[in-house]
């Protein structure tokens, strides 16, 4: 589903098709090797529980001092059940170089204008583009960001590389999470901070991932 909803919504924002949406299918370094695309975000589903709350605020202190790279495009999600379209911006804006897009893609009009903004004010501007909110909204019946049966809120998040440096961003945290310079490949970066999410949650399998890739 995060597949199919996610590419269903950068044709709807604008975005041509030089790059797409693949699923990965694990964060073992077997198959990472023979994952053969190039990536340029890696984009997590899970399950928002106790478990990661509380990893979080822990995190957060850590991370307080720590001011990211100003190149590293961040914003609020402020809208309830957003990550969707929260985590492709985040996905595409610091990937800019590698994409196209359609005349009068709404997506690129957004990054233009808030290019200089800061996170709140991003999430003002979203709240208000008519365009990319039914976008949303036109795929979030399906909802992977909607509560499961038992009342648990799913959240997205994006890793990407900036300036050398693999960054986690998550428009719910204060600010992007520097993880140092980026190890091997993007892919193998972010997928051992995804194994993180998925050891906090023993037993849990109700996670989803896919990178964003240049299309052949």
């Amino acid at each position: 589903m995060l597949h199919r909803n996610i590419t269903q919504l950068l044709k709807k924002v604008g975005v041509s098709p030089t790059v797409k949406f693949v699923d990965v299918l694990g964060f073992e370094s077997d198959y990472l090797k023979s994952f053969s695309h190039d990536v340029c975000a890696v984009l997590l589903l899970f399950p928002l529980t106790q478990q990661h709350e509380e990893f979080r605020k822990k995190q957060d202190d850590e991370h307080k001092d720590k001011e990211p790279d100003a190149k590293v495009y961040f914003m609020k999600q402020t809208m309830e059940n957003s990550c969707g379209i929260v985590g492709l911006i985040h996905a595409t804006a610091s990937n800019k170089d590698k994409l196209s897009f359609d005349k009068d893609s709404a997506l690129k009009n957004f990054l233009d204008k808030s290019a200089d903004a800061s996170p709140d004010d991003r999430a003002k501007l979203l709240e208000e583009n008519k365009v990319l909110c039914s976008a949303h909204n036109s795929i979030a019946a399906e909802g992977h960001c909607r509560p499961s049966e038992d009342g648990v809120h799913f959240h997205l998040i994006v890793f990407t590389n900036v300036n050398g440096h693999l960054y986690e961003i998550d428009g719910l945290t204060a600010k992007p999470i520097d993880h140092g310079p980026t190890k091997g490949t993007l892919l193998e970066g972010a997928s051992k901070i995804c194994k993180q999410f998925t050891e906090r949650e023993v037993g849990d399998v109700r996670f989803s991932s896919v990178a964003l890739v240049k299309a052949a």
